[in-house]
């Protein structure tokens, strides 16, 4: 952890929009978090409530709210088809620095999924066929032999498989953690009101 915390943070002069706070931090972050920057986790919750959380990269945000992509039919996919809601923790260790997302959660557009699965690299794109996540498997080269058989099928141009796509997190409430001197640290919460406006609050460490 930093040994030298940045300066405390004061509510009354953070962004008045949790997103651009958000961008700030980002690019801190970017500069100075190794390896994994756009690391987050994300939690699930099943039907009855069952949680459970995995970490996942984040490839996008804005005012809309923030995006991953995975399999619709991974554990993931599946209880956000019957709980459509979901929690992200972000933390750069190096920063000294946390946040966490809760909103509900959607699809992205088919044309956004399309878009960004064409900037994948191909072996990216031929694993994304070859798996279907989470499903039990006899051994490693039944995976293989799947990879190999997709990249025979597709000798040009990979189409995004129908299983495969974006979600985006909807945030509803946003809190930036900052670490401070003898456990004095800084929370700052961002809550969405029913008039779509955001109200900012500290709260205790």
């Amino acid at each position: 952890m930093n040994t030298t915390p940045p300066a405390p943070l004061d509510e009354k002069r953070v962004a008045r929009d949790p997103i651009a706070q958000f961008a700030q931090w980002f690019d801190d972050a970017l500069a100075v978090e190794t390896p994994h920057p756009h690391a987050m986790t994300l939690a699930t919750a099943s039907k009855s409530g069952g949680p459970s959380a995995r970490m996942v990269l984040l490839k996008g945000f804005d005012a809309r709210g923030f995006v991953f992509f995975t399999h619709y039919e991974s554990r993931k996919g599946t209880e956000l088809a019957q709980n459509p809601r979901a929690s992200l923790v972000f933390y750069w260790p190096l920063s000294g620095r946390q946040v966490r997302v809760e909103g509900p959660v959607e699809k992205v557009s088919a044309r956004e999924s399309d878009e960004y699965f064409r900037t994948r690299p191909r072996d990216s794109q031929l694993s994304a066929w070859a798996s279907r996540q989470t499903e039990p498997l006899t051994d490693r080269k039944t995976l293989e032999d799947r990879v190999a058989e997709t990249a025979r099928r597709y000798g040009g141009d990979i189409p995004r498989p129908p299983f495969w796509g974006g979600y985006r997190v909807i945030p509803e409430t946003v809190e930036f953690w900052q670490e401070g001197p003898h456990r004095l640290h800084d929370r700052i919460l961002y809550r969405r009101g029913a008039d779509g406006h955001w109200r900012i609050e500290r709260l205790a460490p």
